[in-house]
């Protein structure tokens, strides 16, 4: 048995009894420490390359300061650091809209990246069951990118091999509440990559007023709401059966009167007729006027 042990093990066997297990010292491998300084420098470095590559706005952010005050002097880098938190900020205020589109979304987004996504990823994957430790080693679905919209996060996932969109779709109160949102929604990109939406913000929490009747006849898409990222919400209602669905008080009856209302040009026009079958009485009997004998 002492012949099939490395190194000097078997000087240092402990068994006083039959009980005790055998302990013994396995062979170290010293490294040099220039392989190993050199090894730090290359992951250094590249990590550096990754986040300038990923990040460029945000590094320029941070890089610019510093050039400036080396090539040209302290002054113009202390003024440059004041400057632009200035001109950022009455940018903001002016022209919003262009801000937002331009740069505060791109911020938004590398901010939830750093401080939501890329710091919760690997428990939220493994504690979910998307991810696998597997002898000391993590395999874990890796974030592509982060965008931003005015009402939610759009995470780009690239799954691992041998994963389907159902294993995320059953994990998605998983998801939700490991980054700290109401919800996920699970889509697919393409081949092997996800979008991931977390809302931050219900925009549709407060009831909008009823769409305008539209000047011109048409059977064409017709306007009933607004979608969440402010968008029209657009109903087919031409060569199509559409069914509203929903639970007492969600607003089925709004849709319906919505689809009628940009109806009313075409059916003065003579293009559309609308006719109403209410066994209730509750929903379209105000309308009894508009119907006729339909």
């Amino acid at each position: 048995m002492f012949k099939k042990l490395p190194g000097d093990e078997a000087q240092n066997l402990v068994s006083t009894t039959p009980d005790t297990a055998v302990v013994f010292r396995p062979a170290v491998l010293r490294t040099p420490a220039i392989v190993t300084i050199v090894i730090f420098a290359w992951r250094l470095l590249a990590g550096a390359l990754r986040l300038l590559w990923r990040h460029p706005i945000a590094s320029a952010v941070v890089l610019t300061p510093g050039v400036v005050a080396y090539v040209c002097g302290w002054r113009w880098g202390l003024g440059l650091v004041t400057v632009t938190p200035l001109s950022l900020t009455t940018w903001f205020f002016l022209a919003r809209p262009s801000f937002l589109r331009l740069l505060g979304w791109r911020l938004l987004a590398w901010w939830r990246l750093v401080w939501v996504y890329r710091r919760h990823w690997q428990p939220v994957m493994i504690i979910s069951g998307l991810g696998r430790h597997l002898r000391g080693r993590d395999y874990l679905p890796r974030v592509v990118r982060v965008t931003c919209t005015s009402w939610a996060d759009v995470v780009t996932v690239r799954m691992l091999t041998g994963q389907a969109v159902k294993d995320w779709a059953d994990r998605t109160e998983h998801l939700a509440h490991g980054f700290g949102a109401r919800s996920c929604r699970v889509s697919i990109a393409r081949s092997g990559r996800l979008l991931l939406v977390f809302p931050r913000r219900d925009p549709l929490a407060t009831p909008l007023p009823a769409v305008p009747v539209p000047d011109e006849a048409s059977v064409g898409p017709v306007e009933v709401g607004k979608c969440e990222d402010g968008k029209p919400w657009l109903l087919k209602v031409h060569g199509t059966h559409v069914l509203v669905a929903g639970a007492t008080g969600a607003g089925k009856g709004s849709v319906i009167w919505s689809a009628i209302r940009g109806l009313l040009p075409a059916t003065r026009a003579g293009l559309a007729q609308v006719w109403a079958l209410d066994p209730k009485r509750m929903e379209l009997s105000y309308g009894r006027d508009l119907f006729g004998d339909r």
